[in-house]
């Protein structure tokens, strides 16, 4: 595997090693000790799946109690996957990496807790898997709405399918006056 840097330090684009013959492909998903050694700990505590059809928006979603990491990737078709920092105090607050992960680049995304993540779906259909650090809790979940002109990330589809509730997520701004945002802080 081949970790590389982001603009925003805590979150890592993994570059998995593939071997690819006439037969298919063989690589290494996840690797603990690999992802360990990068800062990346578990433990890793559920396996997730989704299937979205073309334009559509999931997220930008997070968890605080417990809090999740999560380590994102594309099995089927192509997604742009983006992770925003919503962490107080940290000098990237706000800020956002996105990237195109597809079945043939097989690119993951690693976000630890603080961060809200989502995707766009590019295909007719893509199915992307993701490990997370905490089991789901409905009770301590949230968004961030995924145009936010104040995180203003540049999502390569603008006529897009929402939820109802990612359709009234709230700001980053609103999320940063809830008491519960306290705790993503820096450091």
């Amino acid at each position: 595997m081949k970790f590389e840097t982001t603009p925003i330090p805590d979150v890592l684009v993994i570059r998995p090693r593939v071997f690819d013959d006439a037969r298919g492909f063989f690589m290494e998903a996840f690797r603990a000790d690999l992802l360990a050694a990068q800062g990346v700990n578990g433990p890793f505590v559920q396996d997730n799946q989704s299937q979205s059809c073309k334009g559509v928006v999931r997220g930008l979603h997070f968890q605080w109690e417990p809090a999740q990491g999560k380590l994102m990737r594309v099995t089927r078709g192509a997604a742009f996957i983006v992770a925003v920092d919503i962490r107080r105090g940290s000098p990237t607050l706000g800020k956002w990496h996105g990237l195109v992960a597809d079945e043939h680049n097989k690119l993951q995304m690693w976000a630890p807790a603080g961060f809200a993540r989502g995707f766009c779906a590019l295909s007719e259909k893509v199915d992307i898997q993701y490990k997370v650090t905490g089991t789901y809790n409905a009770r301590c979940e949230s968004g961030i709405l995924w145009n936010d002109p104040a995180v203003g990330i540049d999502w390569p589809l603008r006529d897009v399918q929402l939820s109802d509730k990612d359709a009234k997520a709230q700001t980053l701004a609103e999320w940063l006056a809830r008491p519960e945002s306290e705790n993503f802080s820096y450091g």
